[in-house]
């Protein structure tokens, strides 16, 4: 009976953390890391290891013989990223050129497919409308098909006999030689409303060897049948996110501002479009990465003619790369393209973030 009591009284060991619920054990943290280690391992592989060479191959003189970590190869430091951007010249000029080209491909494209997928989404997500099945499967098709096909559609559409010079001579309009026609829009409309061609306190001054004039340009007319492509083969997919977001809204809010006396555009601008700020964010950072990587639609089409007005930095950095052997300068402006698109989602962000904080304070 002594015995009894004196066992009975000891105080029980505390419990481990794990017990305790602040954390796995060491068994379930070795199984985690042996269920991740394949992931690792390809990613390591596939992923971090071709950016580490690549990263190595910029700051390189490799020819694309042999391996790009044999004795022949030198360590050459910034000169690769010097010749894009510090170094007045050819290399430097096409470079500022495929920036200059993408930067309004950007402009046009991520705006113009973000309102479109909104608009179908809201279409779409009408009570009343019928054949949402059938009209769900239309516009994300374009999504789901090759866009080399739908390139080389494209470009029979819009060559001096196609289609859309067709439709445009109905209405009397003479279409341009869309793929050949190097000249700026934002150029042809001030050249309309009477600004000379190459004004001289445009052309006297510039920025990584274009002019003023030159940087303000415009897309080409050719890069313009490029945005109208690639916002239609975006747009679906887009769309199909903005649906998702809206069917998941809880209907009350609306029907309350409904009662309330709002009309059709206070709900939407009021209502719906701030519960899809997160989808909206996805959509245009998403599309903001994108665009900036475009490749397929201007290898297929353009190869960056005419007179580089198609010209891309990823398309920029395969031909300087694969075609002029210069495999340094290839890799240096893939990472130049990176830092671009990766400042710029910094800057987005923070655009949206600033907004959170003015909304807070009203509060």
């Amino acid at each position: 009976m002594t015995t009894l009591l004196t066992t009975t009284s000891t105080p029980a060991a505390p419990p481990s953390p794990a017990r305790r619920g602040k954390g796995p054990s060491r068994r379930e943290g070795r199984v985690g890391w042996l269920f991740l280690a394949p992931t690792l391992v390809v990613l390591a592989l596939f992923f971090v290891l071709p950016i580490g060479m690549a990263l190595w191959v910029s700051v390189s003189d490799w020819t694309g013989n042999g391996s790009p970590f044999s004795s022949r190869v030198h360590f050459v430091g910034g000169d690769n990223y010097a010749a894009l951007l510090t170094e007045p010249g050819l290399t430097q000029r096409n470079f500022a050129t495929s920036i200059r080209n993408n930067g309004y491909f950007v402009l046009f494209v991520v705006p113009l497919q973000t309102a479109l997928a909104l608009f179908l989404a809201m279409v779409l997500n009408q009570r009343r409308l019928k054949g949402k099945q059938f009209f769900r499967t239309a516009f994300y098709f374009p999504t789901v098909t090759s866009s080399v096909a739908i390139s080389v559609v494209f470009l029979f559409l819009f060559s001096s006999t196609g289609t859309v010079n067709a439709a445009l001579k109905l209405f009397g309009v003479d279409g341009p030689s869309w793929f050949a026609d190097p000249r700026g829009v934002f150029q042809i409309v001030l050249n309309g409303l009477g600004v000379p061609k190459n004004p001289a306190a445009l052309t006297s001054h510039g920025f990584l060897g274009l002019t003023w004039w030159d940087w303000l340009s415009g897309p080409s007319v050719a890069m313009c049948s490029i945005i109208v492509l690639v916002v239609w083969t975006t747009t679906g997919g887009f769309m199909l996110m903005f649906y998702a977001a809206l069917q998941n809204l809880p209907p009350g809010i609306d029907e309350a501002a409904l009662i309330d006396g709002a009309n059709g555009w206070q709900r939407f601008w009021r209502v719906t479009l701030p519960q899809l700020r997160p989808t909206l964010f996805l959509v245009l950072t998403l599309g903001l990465i994108g665009t900036w990587q475009v490749f397929d639609q201007i290898y297929v089409l353009s190869r960056g003619a005419p007179a580089n007005t198609t010209l891309t930095p990823a398309y920029l950095s395969y031909s300087t790369s694969f075609i002029g052997k210069e495999w340094g300068q290839g890799s240096a402006i893939a990472f130049l393209l990176f830092l671009v698109i990766v400042v710029l989602t910094l800057v987005q962000r923070w655009l949206l973030k600033e907004k959170d904080g003015k909304r807070r304070s009203r509060r």
